[in-house]
């Protein structure tokens, strides 16, 4: 990621989840909680820094509906994936067996507890230099995915005289670990699929790839 720490243990604390704390009788505030609520703040701090310079007349409202979007608990976690975060959470046993290590939930907290983490350990310029690379990197792909559903739905009113619909195509796994898969159909055309662990999340990705395959096709 970038970052080398000097206080190991304070890496250690930022992955160390709440359930793992319990199920070793270590004390609560050697979990992870203190760390996020920590790094909450400063990836707030940092990412209304970046909007204000960077949208110079973009109105307060519109300023605060954004940064909300950047740093979602979904947005977050999908941050995490892209550099394997939940492979190195330490999970009790009954978290780690309903599917903790990929859960939203999990992983966006403990991104925001690295942040703090790195805030103490590094100071603030590299907890802000963490947050451009990882979270705050790429946000017009960003948006496109997490608007996905929206700006689909745009496109093919703008340009379609059918209507979008998403049809499961399959469900696997057990209940605590479901993957759902999904395609998007306009009319009776497929266009993009998706996977997701939950049917909401399945639907996004599709329609983000379905958006992809529009643009290829320069409808937009």
């Amino acid at each position: 990621m970038g970052y080398k720490f000097k206080d190991f243990a304070l890496l250690k604390q930022s992955m160390t989840h709440s359930s793992f704390a319990n199920e070793k009788h270590l004390p609560k505030s050697r979990c992870n909680e203190r760390l996020e609520f920590l790094g909450d703040a400063v990836l707030e701090l940092v990412s209304s820094e970046v909007l204000f310079f960077g949208n110079p007349k973009m109105p307060e409202g519109e300023l605060t509906k954004t940064r909300a979007s950047m740093v979602c608990e979904p947005a977050l976690a999908f941050c995490a994936r892209a550099f394997g975060l939940g492979e190195f959470l330490l999970l009790g046993k009954g978290e780690e067996a309903t599917g903790g290590r990929n859960r939203d939930s999990v992983t966006s907290d403990a991104l925001e507890a690295l942040i703090g983490a790195i805030y103490i350990d590094g100071g603030f310029a590299n907890a802000k230099e963490f947050i451009e690379n990882f979270i705050l990197n790429d946000l017009e792909h960003k948006k496109l995915f997490f608007d996905s559903k929206t700006i689909l739905q745009e496109i093919v009113q703008a340009n379609f005289k059918d209507a979008v619909a998403y049809r499961l195509l399959k469900e696997e796994g057990p209940d605590h670990d479901k993957c759902f898969c999904t395609a998007v159909y306009i009319g009776e055309q497929p266009y993009g699929t998706g996977k997701g662990r939950t049917k909401k999340a399945a639907e996004q990705e599709a329609a983000y790839r379905s958006i992809l395959m529009l643009h290829e096709k320069n409808i937009k």
